[in-house]
């Protein structure tokens, strides 16, 4: 019996310079940055992870950061927008705070009984503070510049956008276990698990769009949850019985993931919860300095003579 899967794991997007990253994201969104390493894929290669306290499942923005990368093209077959769950009492709160700091972002508007503010990071990946009707009982990250009441409590759900929307819909309804709940000006919307905050997939569709190009401000990737390693491969053999292309488990370190492509084009993956990022720093050190795994350990010094110097939170001085 495949488990359910219970919303989005994470999301990875790709941003073109480490320092603007890490500021925008603990310091203009409030978020913490809970571990600092490298493209296990392209080690040469920063990936940074923000969330809360201990960047719990379900609240985890990830970056590989390819410094001098082109900037990448929202369009089908791509994740094109990130939702990112606040109270409905901090709308106000939140539209100031981004003008004070000078982010691009659209009026606010309204979508399937939420509010939706749309604004852009530096390197232009869309991201949206959704407000819905359910209240988001997740505990913030509180260490930050925003206030508890106000500040994120994780991923509220992200929009795939497609050239048409049956076989997705068909691989999350019929394979993944997500259900419809409704449709809007060519927003399809599905939500895993018990829905609500963190649970929600829409599916736009979108004909006079190209196709997406990734690179700098574009998703890479999204990842759903499951409970743990035998969960995993459980949902391994079922998309491998429904004629899916998934990769054998790779070791994360913070958790093992398999990956394949939907049929719209959008890279997915299935990660497990643990063991989580204190695996191998204790909890109130997140994101204090560079971590490796044990595998490219021997590999540090030559690594950090690549990768640029960090400017970190709370830290007066550059560190690699």
């Amino acid at each position: 019996m495949v488990d359910q899967i219970p919303g989005v794991h994470h999301v990875t997007a790709v941003a073109s310079d480490p320092n603007i990253t890490i500021d925008f994201y603990t310091r203009v969104l409030g978020l913490r940055l809970v571990k600092i390493t490298v493209n296990f894929d392209d080690p040469s290669a920063y990936h940074f992870y923000f969330g809360d306290e201990l960047g719990r499942p379900g609240t985890v923005l990830t970056f590989f950061v390819w410094p001098r990368a082109f900037p990448g093209r929202r369009g089908v077959g791509q994740v094109t927008a990130v939702a990112l769950s606040v109270p409905a009492a901090s709308f106000d709160y939140w539209q100031g705070r981004l003008e004070a700091h000078g982010v691009r972002l659209e009026p606010p508007t309204e979508r399937f009984d939420e509010r939706v503010l749309v604004f852009y990071d530096p390197d232009g990946l869309q991201l949206e503070l959704v407000a819905g009707p359910e209240p988001d009982d997740r505990e913030p990250w509180s260490g930050g510049p925003v206030p508890a009441e106000h500040a994120i409590r994780g991923v509220y759900g992200v929009t795939l956008t497609e050239a048409t929307a049956d076989p997705t819909a068909g691989l999350l309804t019929q394979i993944m276990g997500f259900k419809f709940q409704g449709a809007a000006a060519g927003r399809y919307r599905y939500t895993a698990g018990a829905g609500g905050p963190g649970a929600i997939v829409d599916v736009e569709v979108r004909r006079d769009l190209f196709r997406g190009r990734v690179a700098a401000g574009t998703v890479h990737h999204v990842a759903f949850r499951t409970e743990n390693d035998e969960t995993q491969l459980a949902w391994r053999s079922r998309l491998l019985a429904a004629g899916y292309q998934v990769t054998p488990v790779r070791d994360r370190l913070y958790f093992r993931s398999i990956y394949f492509f939907e049929p719209g084009g959008v890279l997915f993956e299935v990660a497990t919860d643990p063991p989580g990022f204190t695996v191998d720093e204790p909890a109130e050190a997140l994101g204090a300095g560079l971590r490796l795994p044990p595998w490219l350990e021997s590999r540090r010094a030559e690594l950090e003579a690549l990768l640029p110097p960090l400017h970190l939170p709370g830290q007066p001085t550059p560190t690699p």
